[in-house]
């Protein structure tokens, strides 16, 4: 029976069973698992488990801690996140950009490695998950909502070639130099290609050639443990390890051992502003990620239960001897390509990752180094989203803007600070776009019976020689009350035979202080010229704040209607009448009652 379809219990007991999805989220989609995606996810979890064997001892290694810590950090921390967090697909574990921030961080007190050392990073790793799992349950994910769709294509691209570019080595036999950027990465693979290893080089496109090959013929089949599969078994027929093929290397059989890393106070007062780093760091990797994923799979994110996934994996990972872990672009996208359905596969990850440990870890000797760099290629290939790019190149130049720079920051500035510049940028744009609310002209449309109100641009039809009616599409705050004042001078300007302007309000949501008294102002500038200002159609909200700012009361006389029809019906009336006599426009009903009206006949219909 499905657990939506189970009898709920009276009483206080009735309201617990309703929220134990938002406190246990593994109980939304564990009623889906199936034998067909158990047998997916079995499957995507031993892809997972061999690759992250050589990255866990990789980035283990970047953060100045023994290699088995990698290992444990892709162990227990991936089964938490995968059982708290929302995304179907989010693989967690170590990654490189936080494995660099860890080693500048904790450094500075202890000399890498040492015992001191790896108390301090676990240490740190307790306060970042504190950091996490506090604006999770404080429900602040929303403020990853500003990392728009341009933001996180842009990154994933980005991310994508750093992904490529660090396998290349490993691809191509060829001794890569470290701390390099792209280009001095992809200039020194070029002057050095001559001298790749050709054995090296066939395993890598053996593997690809072996994935294409069994997605096409069966796509059920897992393509990529297959690969590697048959990658080890040609290394060992070709003699590789004799002729230069590097292996992946044996591993320690190990499983975390129990930790406790209590601070102190001298501790959390030098460790805080790293942690806080981390957290933020770690937060936002593993929701552009999940977020990236979930465009493909049609999936909805909840950010701040994925901020308490995080939160808890790294609490809890810390006394497993795990430190600060997030969402890994590699290890998610390859879950995803493997076919994976449910965080299971995550889970059969952690699991398997520990059997190997344990079992086979002597077996893991035979990969070929090689084999997994040709695996990550095509997983960084597949993480590049054309289709989307096209889409944002095509739509707003604006937005593709915000993609090239997060996508140039990805590749040439420190990761994390790459979706922070897209963000701000993005938050930038936004601003410009609600600080410059535009103005549209409307007039009646003689072609209909009922008369509404359209914009001239779009159709042009005649105005009122003395009414201008404009519609304000925007909020008028402190930000946009400037760029009004100078649209509304603009417009008289340009138009100084029309002495009233009604202000059609449907579009302004909100009004602030500076907003009224902008008004204020413009109305008295505007009746000391022998002109007046009116409005129609406000939201109540923003016609109290008129009210409560005295901003109607100063301009005396009535300046605000409910409706346009109401406006108009008492505007006309105010019209010179010397003008009214010699116009041929007459586009309201009103007109025919004007002096002159009886020699026209109205343009017919009501005036909106």
């Amino acid at each position: 029976m499905d657990y939506c379809e189970l009898p709920l219990p009276e009483g206080p007991w009735r309201k617990a069973v309703q929220a134990a999805p938002r406190f246990l989220p593994f109980l939304s989609w564990l009623p889906d698992v199936s034998a067909r995606s158990l047998k997916a996810d079995l499957w995507a979890g031993l892809t997972g488990a061999v690759i992250v064997l050589p990255q866990g001892v990789a980035f283990a290694a970047i953060a100045g801690l023994p290699p088995q810590y990698g290992l444990y950090a892709a162990m227990v921390p991936v089964i938490i996140a995968a059982l708290f967090g929302s995304s179907m697909h989010l693989v967690s574990g170590p990654t490189t950009a936080i494995s660099l921030v860890i080693l500048a961080n904790v450094s500075h007190f202890a000399e890498p490695g040492s015992a001191e050392y790896i108390r301090l990073v676990l240490t740190l790793t307790l306060l970042a998950g504190m950091f996490q799992l506090g604006l999770g349950l404080a429900r602040l994910g929303a403020v990853v909502n500003f990392v728009s769709h341009s933001v996180v294509t842009g990154f994933t691209a980005g991310a994508a070639i750093l992904i490529a570019t660090s396998q290349l080595g490993g691809f191509f036999g060829v001794e890569m130099p470290g701390g390099g950027g792209v280009w001095a990465s992809w200039r020194h693979l070029l002057t050095h290609l001559p001298q790749s290893n050709p054995r090296v080089l066939g395993l890598g496109v053996f593997t690809m050639l072996v994935v294409l090959a069994v997605r096409r013929l069966n796509p059920r089949l897992p393509a990529l443990l297959l690969a590697m599969v048959a990658a080890s078994l040609a290394a060992a027929l070709l003699d590789g390890a004799s002729h230069g093929v590097r292996l992946v290397g044996a591993l320690p059989a190990s499983l975390p051992p129990l930790s406790l890393p209590l601070p102190g106070f001298d501790e959390v007062r030098q460790l805080v502003p790293g942690a806080l780093a981390i957290a933020m760091l770690g937060l936002a990797e593993a929701v552009s990620i999940a977020r990236a994923v979930a465009v493909r799979s049609q999936q909805r994110i909840d950010n701040s239960q994925e901020f308490i996934g995080q939160g808890l994996a790294n609490v809890v990972g810390s006394f497993f001897s795990a430190y600060a872990s997030s969402g890994s672009f590699t290890r998610t996208g390859l879950n995803f390509e493997a076919g994976a359905k449910t965080p299971l596969a995550a889970v059969f990850s952690a699991l398997l990752l520990a059997a190997i440990v344990l079992l086979v870890a002597p077996l893991t000797a035979h990969l070929p180094l090689a084999a997994m760099s040709g695996v990550i290629l095509l997983v960084a290939a597949n993480l590049v989203d054309l289709d989307g790019i096209r889409h944002i190149l095509r739509t707003d130049k604006s937005e593709a803007g915000v993609l090239a720079v997060t996508f140039l920051a990805t590749l040439f500035v420190q990761m994390e600070f790459a979706i922070f510049c897209g963000v701000i940028l993005s938050l930038l744009m936004y601003l410009k776009r609600t600080s410059h609310p535009g103005f549209t002209v409307l007039a009646p449309d003689p072609d209909s019976l009922r008369r509404p109100l359209v914009n001239v641009e779009r159709k042009p039809v005649p105005e009122c020689p003395q009414l201008k009616i404009l519609r304000l599409d925007g909020s008028i705050f402190f930000g946009a009350a400037t760029h009004i004042s100078e649209e509304l001078h603009r417009i008289m300007n340009t138009f100084p035979e029309q002495c009233h302007i009604l202000i059609v309000g449907s579009g302004i949501n909100f009004i602030d202080a500076t907003g009224c008294r902008m008004l204020y102002d413009e109305a008295l500038s505007l009746k000391l010229s022998g002109r007046d200002m009116f409005f129609c159609g406000l939201k109540s909200e923003v016609r109290e704040v008129l009210e409560r700012g005295l901003c109607l009361k100063r301009l005396g006389g009535r300046h605000i209607f409910d409706t346009e029809a109401e406006a108009i019906a008492r505007m006309v009336p105010r019209l010179d009448p010397e003008r009214c006599a010699c116009c041929h426009t007459r586009v309201f009903r009103e007109c025919e009652h004007m002096p002159g009206g009886e020699h026209y006949q109205p343009l017919g219909g009501t005036s909106v």
